[in-house]
């Protein structure tokens, strides 16, 4: 149990890091430049990943870095730096926690992870909370920008658990950092032109959203999805928006109703909900990925299963 608590407390600091990013894309970040604003949001944080692994990628994992770094990267950053711009940051970080239910959906399709009785309990009452905080009645909402939101959820859905798939016996770090880097590079040559003049502020925050946001986030999000269900994680993920409307709030000076209040207690109702239990790993449904999937990132078949260090090696 306390193995399971550490995955889930280095799992959340995924959805908690996403929730500030959301505040600092919106106030720091140039607003009409969302290809280049994602691509030096990837593609540094691919490189510095790869800095400390120092792997390259082997065997299926060019093309599987490519998929991967196309859905978890390169479509979901445009979507979520536009969703930044055109909501307010309550709304943004809101609407991507629909996300539990999309994920425990194509998890069962995809890695055969049933989900159990308590996720789709929790999934149920955090999805209310998140109907309770976005149904506030506040004018102006953008409607392009909820779909870019929603389209977000959905493209990183798919991509998230298609990883869990391929990356079971694969370097965290190094499949990470892959995916960080392709998507990166397939942004730049679409950027919007040259760079433009970035003040210090923005620069900073280009950093934070980089290093902290992006490479440690989906470090230990993927870490996350590699040692629990995908149902807890994706419930974990609810913390977005238990992050982002307190921030929105006490930063960005937007107003928090009792109805919002009473919203993020059932988002945070809904994670403890959906919280490993002892048994809960063996009984949840989790099934292993095919006997084809058993191999490492060079395309070589594991010698252990699963691998006890998920952890970059360096050579």
């Amino acid at each position: 149990m306390e193995t399971n608590l550490r995955w889930v407390a280095l799992t959340a600091v995924a959805p908690v890091a996403w929730g500030t990013n959301y505040f600092v894309t919106r106030e720091f970040l140039p607003a009409d430049r969302p290809l280049f604003g994602a691509a030096l949001r990837a593609l540094p944080a691919g490189l510095a990943l790869l800095a400390l692994c120092r792997r390259r990628p082997h065997g299926a994992w060019w093309w599987r870095s490519a998929v991967l770094g196309l859905l978890n990267v390169s479509v979901f950053f445009v979507l979520v730096y536009a969703a930044s711009q055109l909501l307010p940051t309550s709304v943004a970080s809101t609407v991507m926690a629909v996300s539990p239910l999309a994920m425990m959906l194509i998890a069962w399709a995809l890695v055969s992870e049933r989900p159990g009785i308590s996720h789709l309990a929790g999934a149920a009452i955090g999805l209310g909370g998140v109907c309770l905080m976005l149904l506030t009645g506040v004018g102006g909402v953008s409607v392009p920008g909820i779909l870019a939101s929603a389209a977000a959820m959905l493209v990183s859905a798919f991509g998230h658990i298609l990883a869990k798939r391929w990356s079971a016996s694969a370097d965290v770090l190094a499949s990470t950092a892959w995916q960080l880097t392709a998507g990166g590079l397939f942004l730049l040559p679409v950027a919007e032109g040259p760079p433009p003049a970035l003040h210090t502020p923005a620069l900073l925050a280009f950093g934070y959203v980089a290093l902290v946001s992006t490479a440690l986030a989906f470090t230990a999000w993927f870490t996350g999805l590699r040692h629990l269900p995908a149902g807890t994680v994706g419930l974990i993920g609810l913390l977005n928006p238990v992050t982002g409307v307190p921030l929105g709030t006490a930063v960005a000076g937007e107003v928090l109703t009792v109805q919002q209040l009473c919203g993020l207690v059932l988002v945070l109702v809904g994670v403890v909900l959906g919280r490993p239990t002892p048994a809960g790993r063996r009984g949840s449904g989790q099934a292993p990925p095919p006997p084809d999937d058993r191999h490492d990132a060079g395309g070589h078949r594991s010698k252990r299963w699963p691998p006890s260090v998920p952890y970059c090696h360096r050579g």
